[in-house]
């Protein structure tokens, strides 16, 4: 037994709790010791007069002071020189140990005469039955693991008496040992210190002891070893000080011609590592990680001095710590362990009954009528109508209209693509071999795909299969989705099958890491194809994060704010754009194809008809259906839903009524907004954005708060009535959707696989840079004229760029004189001008029905003026329009310069980083499937009965 212990006492004040009270705690239990401490020293880094009085009026025998930032080994090694003893016992402000501890722990050094250090018990500062550490072994790589952290102290581990380290909070270290050791490393950065003094003494022949009966209490708010992670700042230290700690040692400990392959490989790993935090949804740790590799690189004259260290008392192979290694199926068995920040509840998630429960049938059966309704669909290769148009002949072209550059549409538009078009290649890539064949199949899969949507977002309000299913056939039978449907507007259509998955994801985003993943994807897509949306979903974004703030202690809001990065990193350059042009609330108009299809208009009688959920004036078809019959009765069909929804706040959930209602009134505040808003231009025509949009989120919140009304406790007696409700309010809106089923494909076609004349489709279907210059008469008076590159005007190839433009720009300028000088015999070089542009065709479309005499009258001036012109060759006449060809050299299209080329590159590359930042979160593993587990599937306070 040592005859003479010096205790080093390092005291610095930088966690939470006060470190006086702390101190006061250890000091008391150091005095009490059972084998009294002989020599006592304090190092006081930092502190105020307060701290300083307090070490002043122990017993120490000196106090030390050096600056706040000194570390514990550099703490520890001031005190190094005049170490008066046979042991150096090692503690800091934050450590109290039992009465018995130190006389357990020289009572162990005795029993071992080859140990170098014995180690203590460390338990919780409040609770001693948790054990914070006991002991610490490595793996085959180099990283720490605690052999029974975080483990209840029951003993089993009180057999244990030889371990590889150990934490360095309480270690008794003989004296002569420390100085060959030569104390701690100091660019561990305060961890793994305890495993890296142990590793030495192994390789010196020693041993380390451990005294499992020590008890020694820590709060884990001092200056030595990591802190308790209680906070997100002190998860992100550890995780720092860990990974440093870790790389620092991967060089210290490597032979040395292997050092610079380590140095090299540490920011390959970072990425890699970088890749896995995200798989494992602990974005947390990837800053710290590239911090920790920053400074390992940077380091190397601690790495060069820990070396030297460690040469001079190696006298032993690696080839000894074999046995203290920890296995990977150690790992695994470990890996049972619940997450530190999951919090236990009695709350466990239900079976879904997607089957039993008769989701299954509900989608089945949504087929059975899609095929029903449009059977022609199964045969069409290409769907067009309203604002659909085919898809680009290849991924490589789709994937080309959505990145950075020049646009398919315009005389030599250069910018940001549209996120919809992305969208469009990710729909045409699902069918490479025919990427227009993916829209024809997402038509005839709609409604199944809507149902499905529908019961599995009913599965976050209620347990009820019935009620689910009720759930399903409203949302697939909605008047705002059937009319998108059959008027083929494909954004609204995506939008609609998104929106259900949003609400899924985003009421557990606040809870996981994949939750958030999923929900930022699925929020950019839901943007892109309906920007409409923005300013509700933004509202609904703040009220959440201030919930997170208020009721959660803010636990959850960095996975919210995670929700828009992906959103804002698609819109940036778009937005940017806008910005510089002017056109902000260009922004909120609807992608794809500018198209003035039927919808309500801004006045009482739209605005009501938009209170009951109908986007067009037709009512949802029943005026043509029924020309000469009353409809007055129409919107009434939606009235039940609307009397359930009202109810929700009085009932038990009436956190979940309240706030779905919320959603409600914020969609039809979008419609309502989007009615009155053109920002669009079909030619010379203004279009109002689509309200249904709008109406869908509206339609979501009414359907979840009647939801929550129907799934409320009733009285035996009752529960016939809220079948009898629910009935009533699938029924009315079945009938509400008669005619839209009825009328299927009536406004819907079989192509054209072109918008252009077959010739030119068939020069451009693989050269993306033929240029045809379309002019339309307008039936107002003028003309319109616009260029097409490629084989077709396309879905994902429109911009909002031009359909947005308010004002003209040089190349409108440009594009007017062009058609201005084709219509006037006198303009000698037009033709020259077009094929220097690259334009090889000139097509005279038709006007639209029915022809006005002034857009007659347009068409035969220009059809005279185009013919005499040597220069053209005509083609002849089209179901497209009149065409004609340039008989001259046509050049190629001009390309962009090398900045735009490095900017669409700059801008693909943060994107795609984003994008797969996302998706790997939103990747479910494991982990996350069990942490889903933990938690109902229902979201928000649920009160259950029997079913």
């Amino acid at each position: 037994m040592p005859a003479r212990v010096h205790a080093i006492l390092v005291v610095r004040p930088d966690g939470r709790t006060p470190a006086a009270y702390h101190l006061r705690r250890t000091l008391a239990a150091i005095a009490e010791q059972a084998r009294p401490v002989d020599v006592l020293t304090i190092v006081l880094c930092g502190g105020d007069d307060a701290l300083a009085e307090v070490a002043r009026s122990s017993t120490a025998e000196s106090v030390v002071t050096a600056p706040h930032s000194t570390g514990y080994a550099g703490a520890v090694d001031l005190v190094t020189p005049r170490i008066d003893g046979d042991a150096v016992w090692l503690l800091s402000q934050d450590t109290a140990p039992e009465r018995e501890a130190l006389a357990r722990l020289a009572g162990a050094l005795e029993r071992s005469p080859s140990a170098a250090f014995a180690a203590p018990k460390l338990v919780r500062w409040d609770d001693r039955s948790e054990i914070v550490s006991l002991g610490i072994g490595m793996t085959r790589l180099g990283r720490s693991v605690g052999l029974a952290d975080g483990e209840l102290d029951q003993g089993q581990h009180d057999g244990r008496d030889d371990v590889l380290g150990a934490d360095v909070r309480g270690l008794l270290v003989r004296a002569d040992a420390w100085r060959t050791l030569g104390g701690l490393d100091h660019g561990l950065h305060g961890a793994d210190e305890g495993l890296d003094l142990g590793v030495r003494a192994h390789l010196a022949g020693a041993r380390v002891a451990l005294a499992p009966t020590a008890i020694v209490a820590t709060a884990g708010d001092g200056v030595a070893g990591l802190p308790a992670p209680l906070t997100s700042q002190r998860r992100r230290r550890i995780a720092f000080a860990s990974r440093a700690a870790q790389l620092h040692r991967r060089l210290v400990y490597a032979p040395a011609p292997t050092v610079p392959l380590h140095w090299l490989a540490i920011l390959p790993l970072a990425l890699w590592r970088t890749v896995v935090d995200l798989v494992r949804k602990t974005p947390g740790d990837i800053l710290p990680e590239w911090g920790a590799a920053g400074v390992a690189m940077v380091r190397l004259v601690s790495v060069a001095r820990a070396r030297r260290r460690l040469a001079a008392v190696k006298r032993l192979s690696w080839a000894q710590l074999a046995p203290f290694r920890v296995s990977r199926a150690q790992l695994r068995d470990r890996g049972d362990d619940e997450p530190a920040d999951v919090l236990p509840t009695s709350a466990r998630r239900t079976d879904l009954r997607f089957f039993s429960g008769g989701g299954a049938w509900l989608v089945l059966g949504a087929l059975l009528l899609s095929i029903a309704v449009f059977p022609a669909l199964l045969a069409w290769p290409v769907l067009g109508g309203g604002a659909l148009q085919p898809l680009r002949a290849t991924v490589g072209q789709l994937w080309t209209d959505a990145a950075f550059g020049q646009r398919a549409l315009g005389l030599d538009t250069i910018g940001p693509a549209d996120p919809f078009a992305a969208v469009i290649a990710v729909l045409g890539s699902l069918s490479p071999w025919e990427p227009s064949r993916a829209v024809v199949v997402l038509w005839v899969l709609a409604l199944p795909l809507a149902a499905l949507g529908g019961w599995f977002a009913a599965t976050r309000v209620t347990e009820r299969s019935g009620l689910r299913l009720a759930a399903g056939v409203l949302w697939a039978l909605s008047p705002a989705f059937l009319a998108a449907l059959t008027q083929g507007r494909p954004a609204a259509v995506i939008a609609y099958l998104l929106l259900p998955w949003l609400f899924v994801a985003g009421s557990a985003a606040h809870r996981s890491w994949a939750g958030a993943g999923a929900t930022s994807l699925i929020a950019a897509a839901l943007l892109a194809v309906a920007p409409s949306l923005a300013p509700a979903l933004a509202v609904i974004w703040l009220a959440a994060v201030v919930v997170a703030a208020a009721l959660r202690a803010g636990r959850g809001i960095a996975k919210l704010v995670w929700v828009v990065v992906p959103a804002m990193a698609v819109f940036a350059p778009l937005v940017w754009s806008a910005v510089r042009r002017g056109e902000f609330w260009g922004l909120v108009s609807d992608p794809g194809v500018v198209w003035a299809g039927p919808q309500v208009a801004a006045d009482a009688t739209g605005r009501a008809l938009l209170t009951a959920g109908i986007p067009t004036p037709d009512l949802a078809g029943w005026t043509t259906l029924l020309p000469e019959a009353p409809t007055w009765w129409v919107p009434l069909l939606t009235v039940p839903i609307a009397v359930l929804a009202l109810v929700a706040p009085l009932t038990q959930r009436w956190a979940a009524g309240v706030t779905l209602l919320g959603v409600t009134a914020l969609g039809l505040a979008t419609a309502f907004a989007a009615v009155g808003i053109a920002v669009s231009f079909e030619q010379s025509l203004p279009v109002a954005v689509w309200p249904g949009n709008g109406l869908a989120l509206a339609w979501l919140g009414g359907v979840g708060a009647a939801l929550v009304t129907l799934d409320a406790g009733l009285a035996p007696r009752l529960r016939f009535a809220r079948g009898a409700a629910a009935a009533v309010a699938v029924v009315g809106v079945a009938v509400l959707a008669v005619p839209a089923l009825l009328s299927g494909t009536a406004r819907l076609t079989n192509g054209p696989a072109s918008t252009l004349p077959a010739y030119v489709a068939a020069e451009g279907r693989d050269d993306p840079d033929v240029g045809t210059i379309v002019l339309t008469p307008q039936n107002t008076d003028g003309i319109s004229a616009r260029v097409i590159w490629g084989g077709s005007e396309t879905l994902g190839g429109q911009t909002t760029l031009l359909s947005t433009r308010t004002e003209a720009a040089a190349q409108d300028a440009a594009m007017a004189d062009l058609a201005a000088d084709l219509m006037t015999d006198s303009a000698e070089d037009v033709v020259a001008q077009l094929a220097e542009r690259g334009i090889g065709f000139v097509l005279l479309a038709p006007a639209a029905a029915p022809e006005s005499d002034a857009a007659r009258t347009t068409r035969l001036s220009a059809t005279t003026a185009l013919d005499q012109r040597d220069t053209l060759d005509a083609v002849g006449e089209t179901t497209k329009g009149s065409l004609w060809r340039v008989t001259a050299d046509v050049a190629s299209r001009p390309g962009v310069e090398a900045s735009v080329r490095t900017t669409a590159v700059t801008i693909g590359i943060a994107q795609v980083l984003v994008l797969a930042a996302a998706l790997l979160l939103a990747l479910p593993t494991a982990a996350s499937r069990r942490e889903a587990r933990r938690t109902p599937r229902v979201a928000g306070p649920h009160w259950q009965e029997g079913r």
